[in-house]
């Protein structure tokens, strides 16, 4: 198999292409993929020509940390989750998410994600309240990763913008669902930065590795 890599050396450095032949097994994840071609003695290129070590990140290997989040062969995806035999074709393509800066050839800085939380004040400062209704769904959203897929494929969010995202979204309402105050200023904040900026492509929803109802999330503090 084919393994064509968008690499880059550092921040704000040049990015470019590079290829390899990876002749293991074909039902494995793409992170078994980028293991095997970086744990061999000497890491050569399909033209031979000598290659560092492909660099990349990850924390779990089980789909929990996100940090494996690329593009692969166009769609965005955890490596960790992804098989190579349920690929189409015999060309594996790797590349960074688009929408962060990259440190180093596949990995990039998601603290964006965490700024902007930040800054939508999505967080608690008194005690949370329960309702048991509710309990199903904040399980759910609970599960984000913050990896950063619902953003790369999302046709609205650019980075700096105003419009935070698919995250925002489910976070505002964990916060809100949670909060003995009725007038959170997560409310507020949902509404500038992602009500007014979303278009309903459901594309964050449909990429998501944990499954996450974000249409329900957005429903739920329409409604708020």
């Amino acid at each position: 198999m084919i393994v064509k890599i968008k690499r880059q050396s550092e921040p704000g450095s040049q990015s470019y292409w590079q290829t390899f032949d990876y002749t293991g097994p074909k039902h494995v994840t793409v992170s078994a993929v980028l293991d095997a071609l970086n744990y061999t003695d000497d890491l050569f290129d399909i033209d031979g020509k000598p290659a560092t070590r492909i660099r990349w990140e990850c924390s779990c290997m089980q789909a929990m940390c996100g940090g494996c989040a690329m593009v692969i062969n166009g769609v965005p995806a955890l490596a960790c989750a992804t098989f190579v035999d349920e690929l189409k074709g015999d060309t594996l393509v790797l590349e960074p998410l688009s929408k962060f800066p990259v440190v180093a050839d596949l990995i990039v800085d998601r603290s964006i994600i965490y700024e902007q939380l930040t800054q939508a004040k999505a967080y608690l400062e008194q005690v949370a309240t329960s309702d048991a209704k509710q309990r199903q769904h904040q399980y759910s959203v609970a599960k984000c990763l913050k990896c950063g897929l619902c953003l790369e494929v999302c046709p609205n969010y650019r980075p700096g913008g105003e419009f935070f995202g698919a995250v925002l979204a489910n976070e505002s309402y964990l916060i809100a669902s949670q909060s003995p105050d009725p007038d959170h200023p997560i409310v507020k904040e949902y509404k500038t930065h992602f009500g007014a900026g979303c278009s309903k492509a459901l594309s964050c929803q449909s990429v998501c590795p944990m499954k996450i109802e974000t249409l329900s999330s957005i429903m739920k503090m329409n409604r708020k």
